[in-house]
This record gives C-alpha cells, structure tokens and sequence, in this order.
C-alpha cells in the first residue's frame, strides 16, 4: 500500500494512548532518525498483544503487518530490523519510559480502589555476564487487575528503594497498600500515609523485636481467651480443584501499648492470619502476622491480606506463562526493563479488550484478527 494513499484513512486520534509517551527523550540524533520513537513503541506494543515474544518476533510482525500499522502512522520507511529495535530499546531511558506509563496508567484507571498490592519480579534471563538480572517492583491494582506503574531495581534487595520512588509517582489516596516483609519499614509507612492511603505490612523477623512482640502479645491474649483486649474474628472456607483453605483471621484493635513501644506511624491493629490447607491426605498450617493502618473489622481486612495474590497470581504468573517473561534474553542496558513495561502495558490492554476469553486466548486473537488488535488500543 503506497502510504499517501493510506493518509486519510489512517486513525491518528484514536491512538490517544501515544500522547502520554510523546515527551519520551530520544537520544538520537534527529537528523538520522529513520523511525520515529511512537512508531516503534506502537509497533513493539502492538506485536506482544499479538503473541510476540522477542525483539526478533517483534522486527517480523512489523514485516508482515506493516498495512495495519498504517491505518494509525506513516510507518514511511518501514519497520525497523530486529537489531536496530533492540539498540533503540537498549537506549531508551527506561526511568522516563516507567514515568509516562504511570501517566497513562492513572488516565485509564484513574485513582484505584481497593488494595494496590506492591511487590517485585525478578526477570530471570536479563542477567549478563556482569550484571545481576534486573528486578522490577510494579504496583498492582488487585480489584481492576490493572498495573499502575513499575520501578527497575539491581536485585530484590534493593526493594527498600524502589518502594518510595514507586509510590511518589503513583495517585492512591484512600487505597489500601499492601507489601510484603521487605516493604515493612517505618519510611514507607510514613509515605503511604502521606498519600492518604492506607497499609497492610506483612511481618517477618526484619524488624527486630516487632515481629516477636505481636506474636508474643497474641498467644498470651488467646490464653486469656483475649478478655483483656478489644478483637474481631472472621472465618473463610474456600475449595478448588481438590484443595480446602480455611483461613481464620484475627484483628488485635487495643494496641497502645505496641504503637507506644515501637513508635510505629499511623498503627491501629496487628493481623494474625492461621490458614489450613487441605490437599488429599496432606495438612498444611501457616501463621501470618501483619501491622495495619486500618480500623475495620477482621472480615474486611481479611478481604484486603488476601487481595494482595492478585499481584503474584494476575500479575507475576501472567508474564510468566501468557508473556513467557522469564525466558526473555534481553540484557543490553535499558532493554530488560523497557520491554517488561511494554508487557504491562499489553496486559492492560488485552485485560480491558472485549470478551470474556481468556488472556492467552485474547493474544490469539489479536494475532489472527486485525479487527480485534486494532481495538485493543483504540477501544
């Protein structure tokens, strides 16, 4: 198709997703700029919804779907070669790139409801020969099962930092946030308050005497069949696939005293959560502890802790068995991290394109039928 003949019908307007991105810095220099940066971004956008994998599915699509393309850009030289997409990508400032997708993110949310579960993945093959395989900490709206932004971190242990960053670029007032052991730190406590949220911290033995403390304040109350302080109790019973959960789940309200001795910002309750696992023959006990911001009643705040997998379950185990994340080889600079993002921008779209198929059954979909990928951006 000659691309002057494609110019009235091409839909510039309703790829409004773009404009969020259009302040991207490109460190080219202009004048041997070949392929304009929201070319290649629609162009890698568009191919992983379609199913693409690697930059060298990526390079393919734009061969043979360099028609549709059109229909939204002049693509007037074409698609760029596998190498020259992952020298883009490599080059691309992936801290910006993670800025506009924030923007964009909260436009086609706006401000989340419910628990935005924060946690990181690490993306297994990005390691080199130098480095350690990036790590990425993403907030998770659970109820709209929607990404809202990312940071890139050197390793899980950097998590602590990431954290903070993540949540000054994200709108979360009157959301729950919810974190595991490793985000359990005065700081970002302090923060989610700053932000008119709330917050559900898991505990671990990281936070010196606290973690023993509640645990110790809670098996004596149970002793004392807790006539001493003020709780709720809830019970759920869930059954799938030949496996029963029952979780019983406490909420300590009458904590003075802990809030006194821990100087702990905003506390209002601790959490133990006992869940039982039944799998034929085989029982599995687990005890849980967790500080919270909260002042509601077991039932709610049992619904929020469990919220939390969404992140791991709607999240993590997406990219890795829909987007095939953690058998991706790119390792070059800002390449690992760009390409997660576009995959959480993918995921958003194929999770708000029509229908109720599936996400791997969407991405087929998109991949046989123009129609249908074209909707996913301008739907």
């Amino acid at each position: 198709m000659d691309v002057a003949d494609c110019e009235g019908d091409r839909i510039v307007d309703a790829v409004v997703f773009l404009e969020y991105f259009r302040n991207l810095p490109d460190v080219r220099q202009s004048a041997k700029v070949k392929y304009p940066l929201d070319e290649v971004l629609l162009l890698c956008l568009l191919a992983v919804i379609a199913g693409a994998e690697a930059i060298t599915d990526i390079a393919r699509f734009g061969d043979k779907k360099l028609e549709l393309l059109r229909r939204f850009r002049p693509f007037r030289d074409g698609t760029p070669s596998h190498d020259h997409l992952g020298d883009i990508l490599a080059t691309l400032d992936a801290q910006a790139f993670q800025r506009c997708f924030v923007a964009w993110a909260a436009a086609l949310i706006g401000v989340p409801e419910g628990v935005v579960a924060m946690d990181g993945k690490t993306v297994r093959r990005s390691r080199s020969k130098t480095d350690l395989p990036i790590h990425m900490v993403s907030a998770f709206a659970a109820r709209q099962r929607l990404v809202l932004g990312q940071v890139k971190v050197a390793d899980k242990a950097n998590e602590i930092v990431a954290v903070p960053k993540l949540l000054d670029m994200l709108d979360i007032e009157a959301a729950v946030v919810t974190l595991d052991a490793m985000g359990c730190q005065r700081a970002i406590a302090q923060k989610i308050l700053d932000k008119k949220a709330d917050y559900i911290l898991a505990l671990r033995g990281n936070q010196g005497t606290l973690r023993d403390d509640v645990e110790l304040f809670v098996a004596e109350q149970k002793a004392n069949n807790f006539k001493d302080t003020t709780i709720t109790h809830h019970q759920s019973v869930d059954g799938d696939h030949g496996r029963i959960e029952t979780r019983d789940i406490t909420v300590v309200h009458d904590i003075g005293w802990l809030r006194e001795r821990h100087q702990w910002p905003g506390l209002n309750a601790v959490v133990r959560v006992q869940s039982t696992r039944e799998i034929g023959d085989k029982i599995q006990r687990e005890t849980r502890f967790y500080i919270t911001s909260l002042a509601l009643a077991a039932s709610l705040i049992g619904a929020y802790v469990r919220d939390h997998w969404a992140v791991e379950n709607s999240l993590h185990w997406v990219l890795d068995c829909v987007f095939r994340d953690d058998e991706c080889r790119l390792r070059t600079d800002h390449a690992p991290a760009n390409f997660t993002t576009i995959k959480h921008m993918a995921l958003n779209l194929i999770r708000r394109a029509p229908g109720k198929d599936s996400i791997r059954l969407k991405r087929k979909l998109a991949a046989w039928d123009d129609a249908f990928l074209a909707t996913t951006i301008t739907g």
